[in-house]
């Protein structure tokens, strides 16, 4: 196990148990305690834990992690999904992404795709985003338009919140959005550890005309603090294929539309994940098909996504 994988996990740990010994975490994770030592020291002097005598317990500053420490978690899972969203935006459309390391994955297969990287007079792509990162990332591709909510940066998840955001998300319209969560259940619904968080990325998904929230397939049954909100707000609920059987079937009966990532990267819905009739958003379509000037197309403005409700 890498370093960072170590820490990542010492973390997760932490996280779920609220304190730690050495000697448990050291069965654990199948490293030797005097690792495990070096492992809280080296994060006790960031402050994401605070040592304890014989172990560690996790820091009240600590309760989302800053995203070059959960970058690492998953990556696999969190390129497929990235994937998969992908091909649901079109050459011109307007894409709304919300902070975090599976939206952070989605603008970088955006980045790349070959189609979107063609100059013209117009930009291919246009991007709405509270994430500091995301807009920095995408900051060195011309023929990306970046537009950035402002407001207030949060310093763990880079993320701009408040009022100042609010009113720019309340003034324009979006294609489709993806918004990343720390937790999904089936009857609580998205949320995040952030109530300010929770309320752009509430704004952001009604503010598009598509809205689809992406998780890995760890967060779905996990509750954070704040409600983003369900089948009401969100379209799509895309995950991995590692999601299990029981938990779709739980989606699909509370009425979600779950479509999962394929290896290939491609976007499927599961027999047994289907909501019912007149469930879900009105206008959310099959949830399968690309957003509107998917690939292979051309929106006909960039600017002119259909507005919400």
């Amino acid at each position: 196990m890498m370093r960072h994988e170590r820490l990542n996990a010492l973390l997760d740990l932490l996280a779920e148990r609220g304190q730690v010994q050495v000697d448990d975490a050291a069965a654990a994770l199948l490293v030797s305690p005097a690792t495990v030592r070096r492992d809280m020291d080296a994060l006790a002097e960031q402050r994401l834990l605070t040592r304890t005598r014989g172990g560690a317990v996790l820091s009240s500053v600590a309760y989302d992690l800053p995203v070059r420490y959960r970058a690492a978690h998953r990556p696999a899972q969190k390129r497929r999904i990235a994937e998969a969203a992908g091909r649901l935006v079109g050459r011109g459309s307007v894409v709304g992404l919300s902070g975090g390391t599976t939206t952070t994955e989605i603008a970088r297969a955006l980045a790349v795709r070959p189609d979107l990287q063609e100059p013209g007079p117009r930009p291919n792509l246009t991007v709405v985003t509270n994430a500091l990162n995301i807009a920095y990332e995408l900051s060195v591709r011309p023929t990306v338009k970046i537009v950035l909510t402002g407001g207030v940066a949060h310093s763990r998840t880079f993320e701009l919140v408040g009022p100042y955001s609010d009113l720019v998300l309340g003034q324009i319209t979006m294609d489709v959005s993806f918004i990343g969560v720390n937790g999904v259940d089936p009857l609580m619904g998205a949320t995040v550890h952030d109530e300010a968080e929770a309320r752009v990325n509430r704004l952001m998904a009604e503010r598009a005309g598509r809205a689809v929230l992406v998780a890995d397939s760890t967060k779905i049954g996990n509750r954070a603090f704040a409600t983003i909100g369900g089948p009401e707000v969100f379209d799509t609920f895309l995950t991995d294929g590692e999601a299990p059987e029981r938990a779709l079937r739980d989606f699909a009966e509370a009425g979600w539309h779950v479509v999962t990532a394929t290896p290939e990267g491609d976007a499927r819905t599961p027999a047994d994940a289907r909501p019912g009739e007149g469930t879900g958003r009105a206008d959310g379509g099959d949830g399968d098909g690309p957003a509107p000037g998917g690939p292979g197309t051309e929106s006909s403005d960039p600017g002119g996504a259909r507005p919400n409700g």
